[in-house]
């Protein structure tokens, strides 16, 4: 506001008192509307139905990877795995290395029942990230009591019963050989 000297002008000014004066006799023309046809609800609004809430890794473990499911895999030094409908290209693709390992997971020195838990918690995580090519370590069974792989087979038919796993297969042996597996799992569409 702009003053001219000292003095304040009625226009410039209204004094806090004043305001609710002014207001009413501003509205003493106002008449208030004809009340609609329809009716107000006068109690609260209905509380929306929760969402189903996102499962914990924990249940995810629990419900998708089991030890009761086995399926026959050979378990030689060249085993390998592709979902119904994946071409065998696919497979000789990523033998041969063709998408880069993003992720990896070492399952050395782990219990069965851990090996499920950490396979199941990092494929959740894989998917989370978009991830595409991964590989999961399961060793050789070098140092097991009859010298055969413990985990192997047991992640191979924990990755067969993934629905989000497309391929796997030994990795090449600079990568692992018979001691690991490369991953190929399906990716979410991206929001726009």
């Amino acid at each position: 506001m702009l003053f001219a000297g000292n003095s304040v002008t009625d226009q410039n000014f209204i004094d806090k008192d004043n305001e609710s004066t002014l207001f009413h006799r501003e509205m003493q023309d106002v008449m208030r509307l004809p009340a609609p046809n329809t009716v107000t609800p006068r109690n609260s609004p209905v509380s929306p139905l929760p969402r189903k809430k996102k499962h914990s890794d924990q249940e995810v473990l629990d419900n998708t990877l089991s030890d009761h499911i086995s399926l026959e895999m050979e378990a030689g030094d060249e085993w390998s795995f592709a979902r119904p409908g994946i071409s065998h290209q696919i497979l000789k693709r990523l033998r041969r290395g063709h998408w880069k390992i993003q992720r990896t997971l070492d399952l050395h020195g782990l219990t069965r029942d851990e090996a499920r838990q950490e396979l199941s918690i990092f494929l959740s995580s894989c998917l989370r990230e978009q991830h595409r090519c991964v590989r999961v370590i399961h060793g050789k069974g070098l140092s097991s009591k009859d010298r055969e792989p413990v985990l192997k087979t047991r992640i191979g038919n924990w990755l067969i019963q993934c629905a989000y796993v497309l391929a796997f297969c030994q990795t090449r042996p600079e990568e692992g050989g018979s001691g690991a597996v490369v991953v190929l799992l399906k990716t979410a569409a991206r929001p726009e």
